[in-house]
């Protein structure tokens, strides 16, 4: 048994280790993949060459770099991640419920930065699904439905870019800055609540790390809805809340963006 070390500079999250796994899937030789996405690491234990393993990866365009390979290295036990999927389930079930309140809320208060953030919380749970459903399905089925999602989410993004131009050049009315701050505060709760069941696994997996990252990015876009419904009631203006939605819709087609490389 072999073990390959990579540095890959781009992979800082879970899309990026989705897309590697993708990748990799077909290669036969691979036999398991150990990711430490702080550190921006993946070991490889595979048997034959390294060559072919390192040129799908570079395909990705992660900016990846080979640092070394043993000969003789040891697979190791493969972790029980029942209680890990058991928590990323609890955390879909928040990120998608609060999609669902956001979206709903963010209409009937005229607020696009509720939109936008509900876009980002189902941006989040459409990774943490694809992470989930992946587990023993074809590579070509995976792929499928990450193009979709992918797409899916970008052309929310662009509605809600399109949204936030015709409101900036249209007399639209100020959105309800009440309903602004009391959703977002609750969707705060909601990561929060996520980001205490990630860490009470304790985990050192590379899935469940970059999860904590991913809630604590939310938890400062639920931080800046809010201070744009505070601006809302102080200057009685659309602007903050136009403001925060582009922001968060630039962050949603990020997103996006990255689904669909996943797809490739």
């Amino acid at each position: 048994m072999k073990k390959s070390a990579f540095i890959i500079t781009k992979m800082d999250c879970p899309s990026e280790e989705q897309m590697i796994r993708m990748k990799l899937e077909p290669y036969s030789e691979v036999k398991q993949l150990s990711f430490d996405i702080p550190n921006r690491r993946l070991e490889v234990y595979h048997t034959n060459e390294v060559d072919k393993i390192h040129q799908a990866i570079s395909e990705l365009k992660l900016n990846d770099r080979l640092e070394n390979t043993e000969d003789e290295a040891e697979l190791p036990l493969a972790p029980d991640d029942s209680k890990q999927r058991k928590i990323l389930w609890w955390v879909l079930g928040i990120n998608f419920g609060f999609f669902v309140v956001e979206m709903t809320t963010g209409w009937i208060s005229n607020s696009m930065g509720l939109i936008a953030d509900s876009l980002d919380m189902l941006a989040d749970s459409i990774v943490y699904a694809l992470s989930l459903f992946a587990v023993g399905g074809a590579v070509s089925r995976k792929k499928k439905v990450a193009k979709f999602s992918g797409y899916f989410q970008m052309g929310l993004a662009l509605l809600g870019f399109s949204e936030v131009l015709r409101r900036f050049f249209s007399e639209s009315g100020t959105p309800l800055f009440q309903w602004m701050i009391v959703i977002a505060v609750l969707a705060l709760i909601g990561n929060l609540v996520s980001l205490w069941l990630i860490n009470k696994a304790k985990s050192e997996e590379a899935h469940m790390q970059a999860s904590a990252i991913f809630t604590s990015n939310d938890i400062i876009v639920n931080g800046g809805v809010i201070l744009a419904g505070v601006l809302v009631y102080f200057l009685n203006s659309k602007w903050p809340d136009l403001a925060i939605g582009a922001i968060v819709f630039t962050f949603v087609m990020r997103g996006a963006v990255r689904i669909l490389k996943i797809a490739k």
